[in-house]
């Protein structure tokens, strides 16, 4: 037994049991019929049963899987900044949060093909209710965090975590992928919330909690998607803060927004890794020896290196320049980008709430007017 069971994922030794048991639920046939359509049902599962590990699993099920998504659903994933890491190192990363699956899985698959150390990565247990989705995110190696909790239990889950966090990046040498803030970015606003930065700290027992944090070696993730495949779902919610009133989530929304992004057009597709923080929290601590004030300026810290890495498409030039009725960046997109930006934005959202309009536009906007004011 271990202290770390209710959140973990599976260990090596357990992933062919449990591929055993989900190989023939209909989802999961359904996930490798995708993922291998010229094979037949007993050829994928002698695919499925010759598999031992975690590692494995990504390379012949999940690589191919996005791969697959890649193919049929986008015009192509780029990547840059990986040649500035060791590849025999582990990182936690943090990133900017657009999409519930495919920011964690873009990173992972893009770090299969550099050969360098995948990622655990943190997934709410809202989304994976159904003991199916439980297995596959564990065999994904995802730990789980608790959400709807007590704030007694909220504390104690937090600091699991976050002694979990440190024992894979320290102990296991395994990279850890976080999201810079709970739940996707909405607006295109993409901030890091200090909260997070606290609970990955709560496993310092002793010594400057910059030190610790420098110790984790965190890499700042820029991921943009030039159409985001949930843009539409996401209105919703930006409406019900518009309002100043609770958003309650469907019953079934997560879900559709995990799937909708996988299966949706996302165009291309750019993934930058950062430089490890290291320097920068140095100078932190020689500007302040306040604890709380040292948080709130690596989170600074953090955005300005994802904002500043964050891949612009014409997707943003044409919004901001819808948004304010300006010709500033016609010069970065063409006739085409736009007449086909406009087509997204009336099939998606209509023209005829212009407070809709709006917001749709400012989530693809914002992007730009954030690097403006770096």
């Amino acid at each position: 037994m271990s202290k770390y069971d209710s959140i973990r994922f599976y260990d090596d030794d357990e992933v062919n049991d449990r591929l055993k048991v989900i190989a023939h639920h209909p989802m999961f046939k359904s996930l490798t019929h995708f993922t291998f359509p010229d094979k037949t049902e007993e050829e994928i599962l002698e695919i499925l049963l010759s598999i031992h590990s975690i590692q494995e699993f990504h390379e012949k099920v999940i690589g191919q899987t996005m791969d697959r998504v890649l193919e049929t659903s986008s015009e192509g994933l780029t990547v840059s900044g990986f040649e500035k890491l060791d590849p025999n190192t582990s990182y936690l990363y943090i990133s900017n949060h657009r999409d519930i699956l495919l920011d964690t899985s873009l990173l992972n698959v893009s770090l299969l093909h550099q050969k360098m150390v995948m990622t655990a990565s943190a997934v709410g247990n809202n989304l994976v209710q159904k003991s199916f989705l439980l297995d596959l995110a564990k065999l994904n190696r995802n730990f789980i965090v608790k959400r709807d909790v007590s704030p007694r239990d909220l504390l104690l889950s937090s600091k699991l975590m976050s002694e979990y966090i440190q024992h894979l990046v320290k102990e296991e040498n395994r990279s850890v992928w976080i999201a810079q803030r709970e739940g996707r970015t909405k607006d295109g606003n993409d901030a890091t919330h200090s909260g997070v930065l606290k609970m990955i700290a709560m496993a310092n027992d002793n010594g400057n909690v910059l030190d610790y944090l420098k110790s984790l070696r965190i890499v700042p993730v820029s991921i943009s998607y030039e159409y985001d495949p949930t843009d539409k779902l996401k209105m919703p919610q930006l409406m019900a803060q518009l309002q100043d009133i609770e958003y309650i989530k469907d019953k079934n929304e997560d879900f559709i927004n995990l799937m909708s992004g996988v299966v949706g057009q996302k165009k291309r597709i750019h993934i930058h890794v950062g430089s490890v923080l290291d320097q920068e929290l140095e100078d932190i601590k020689s500007e302040t020896d306040n604890s709380a004030k040292q948080i709130q300026m690596l989170t600074k810290v953090i955005d300005k290196q994802i904002i500043s890495n964050y891949k612009l498409w014409p997707t943003n030039y044409i919004a901001y320049d819808l948004l304010n009725e300006t010709n500033t960046y016609e010069s970065l997109y063409n006739e085409q980008e736009k007449q086909l930006f406009l087509r997204r934005l009336e099939m998606r959202v209509g023209k005829d709430n212009p407070v809709v309009v709006q917001k749709f536009l400012e989530m693809y906007a914002n992007p730009v007017v954030n690097k403006n004011n770096l």
